[in-house]
């Protein structure tokens, strides 16, 4: 799914999609984020930024409620570049998503 289709389908949408592909594999799964799907204007320390990009509350909705899941072995978390970063900030943004993400429930 590219980002027009999750920005088009929201992220319940997105939700609703993955965890039908989820239910028919039927296995565990590790969750992989490459931090250059966030929009360039609120993620610029990246590879290959771009626009448009998912909204950082939409993609804690997506994470949040695929790592809650028992069948979610782990993440990670990639692409970020802290050599585009020298003010620390972006990792502090980064770190504050993982919370999020990760907040016990």
């Amino acid at each position: 799914m590219d980002v027009f289709a999750a920005q088009e389908l929201g992220a319940a949408g997105v939700l609703q999609k993955t965890r039908a592909t989820l239910a028919r594999a039927g296995c565990p799964y590790w969750l992989h984020l490459d931090v250059d799907v966030l929009d360039q204007t609120v993620m610029p320390a990246v590879d290959s930024p771009g626009s448009p990009g998912i909204d950082p509350d939409e993609l804690v909705a997506i994470l949040s409620a695929l790592a809650a899941d028992q069948r979610c072995t782990g993440l990670d978390m990639t692409i970020y570049d802290p050599d585009l970063d020298p003010t620390g900030d972006l990792a502090r943004l980064l770190v504050s998503l993982l919370g999020r993400v990760l907040k016990p429930r």
